[in-house]
């Protein structure tokens, strides 16, 4: 199975460059900044997203050297990442990231929400300073979207009521928005025409979608060392992803439980047998892959070249996290 690393290869070079800014950028002699980037540095980050811009671009001119501005929008990238990081850190009230302790237990959560904020306001200062109003809105419409997700989130817990649509929008919000805005905004800073922008944008949201459909099966499907958080933490707080809603479906019974709350004994493992008795699993794999495909087939356009080869690489990497 390829590792991200692999994946990463063609931009290896770059991403060293980009962690060595953001240690200067983010950590500014700062001892709780610091504590915040090392999201990054300590805690296994791959730097998916900001490999994902960097590719991009240089898919974009497979024969030209990355612009100052392209390395400054994957630094972006990564930045509104990790704070959104660090606030969630604080709302799920998790301990650790990775195996290393977060912002909040290390420090308080009043620090880590502010530490959040300021990474935040940096990457708002540094992407005023692309002079580009088109990639300011939609890397700010980034800076909306993480935080009406996480809204989202927290109103609709336990709430059997709320349709597949919301869920789909809650987890465009949190996990696709940053992949698909930063990918067409690389495209923006390299000229792309509209259609080409479209194409951008549609690879990021499908393989957004993707990645957040897999991490849902994998509530119900993997290890806590897999995940990084007790397995089933997804349902047990009241947050209904793909898989229970297409076992809500076949188990009627499940509505009730989750209504509940699971408030009596035996209620979530209940749940949790009734979900893996169904085909939910298997409908979600389903999604999974169609999100993957419309990813792929979005880019075909792209010139040959190793960082296009890994850009249609990377959903069959995200599903292959499934098996």
């Amino acid at each position: 199975m390829i590792t991200v690393t692999e994946l990463l290869e063609p931009v290896e070079q770059d991403l060293e460059t980009l962690l060595s800014d953001l240690r200067s950028l983010i950590g500014a002699g700062h001892p709780i900044l610091q504590a915040a980037a090392e999201h990054l540095f300590s805690a296994g980050g791959k730097q998916l997203r900001p490999g994902i811009v960097l590719m991009i671009s240089r898919a974009l001119s497979p024969q030209s050297d990355l612009t100052p501005r392209h390395r400054r929008l994957a630094e972006i990238t990564e930045m509104i990442h990790t704070a959104s990081l660090v606030h969630d850190d604080v709302v799920d009230e998790a301990s650790t990231r990775r195996g290393v302790a977060t912002v909040h237990s290390r420090f308080d959560p009043r620090v880590a929400v502010l530490a959040g904020d300021f990474l935040f306001a940096q990457a708002s200062w540094h992407l005023a300073n692309l002079d580009d109003l088109e990639v300011v809105k939609l890397l700010s419409r980034v800076i909306m979207d993480l935080a009406d997700g996480e809204v989202k989130q927290g109103l609709y817990r336990f709430d059997t009521a709320q349709s597949f649509e919301t869920y789909l929008e809650k987890s465009y919000c949190k996990t696709a928005s940053l992949i698909a805005n930063s990918a067409r905004a690389a495209g923006v800073l390299s000229g792309c025409d509209g259609e080409q922008l479209d194409a951008l944008y549609r690879y990021g949201r499908q393989l957004g979608l993707a990645f957040q459909v897999v991490d849902d099966i994998l509530d119900f499907t993997g290890s806590d060392q897999q995940l990084g958080k007790p397995a089933a933490s997804d349902l047990a707080s009241g947050y209904l992803t793909a898989p229970t809603f297409y076992a809500i479906e076949e188990q009627p019974e499940l509505k009730g439980l989750i209504a509940n709350q699971f408030k009596t004994e035996g209620d979530l493992d209940r749940a949790l047998s009734l979900v893996r008795s169904s085909s939910a699993i298997q409908r979600s794999r389903g999604l999974a892959e169609t999100f993957a495909r419309e990813a792929r087939e979005s880019i075909v356009w792209l010139e040959e070249s190793a960082c296009k080869r890994a850009l249609l690489e990377l959903p069959d990497f995200v599903l292959s996290r499934l098996y």
